[in-house]
């Protein structure tokens, strides 16, 4: 939640590019998707706790970013692919499973979004900043 504080006077007009601020949605949601594919980027079998590693990939594939219709959302989470077959396996590392003897990993898209979210807020109160324009 961001709190925006900006005084424009003597302008009778103020228009919104958002275009601009999709832009900079997009640009951070990518950074912070290419974090998140890093931290599961390891090519071995991970522990309990441990971040998931990588076996073919396709958690790694899965992983995307999307600016909403509207322009002030973006949203990175993994999403169910065909290659996943009938279960989205992303779950099974983050609830675990009892049938198939697998603990919950670490959630990698918790601390990805961590590792940049001052970053990130910086990036887009500059971007909101941007796409205000005062006309006369």
């Amino acid at each position: 939640m961001f709190d925006l504080d900006v005084k424009i006077t003597g302008f009778t007009r103020i228009d919104f590019d958002k275009k601009k601020i999709r832009k900079v949605l997009r640009k951070e949601g990518s950074l912070i998707r290419k974090i998140a594919r890093g931290l599961i980027m390891r090519r071995a079998i991970s522990k309990p706790g441990e971040y998931p590693g990588r076996k073919k990939g396709a958690t790694l594939r899965s992983i995307k970013a999307k600016v909403s219709k509207s322009g002030f959302l973006v949203r990175i989470a993994p999403q169910k692919t065909a290659e996943m077959g009938k279960d989205f396996y992303p779950a099974y590392l983050f609830y675990g499973s009892v049938p198939n003897n697998l603990a919950p990993r670490k959630n990698y898209m918790t601390e990805a979004l961590e590792r940049r979210r001052e970053g990130a807020r910086a990036a887009i109160l500059n971007g909101l900043k941007d796409s205000f324009k005062a006309r006369k």
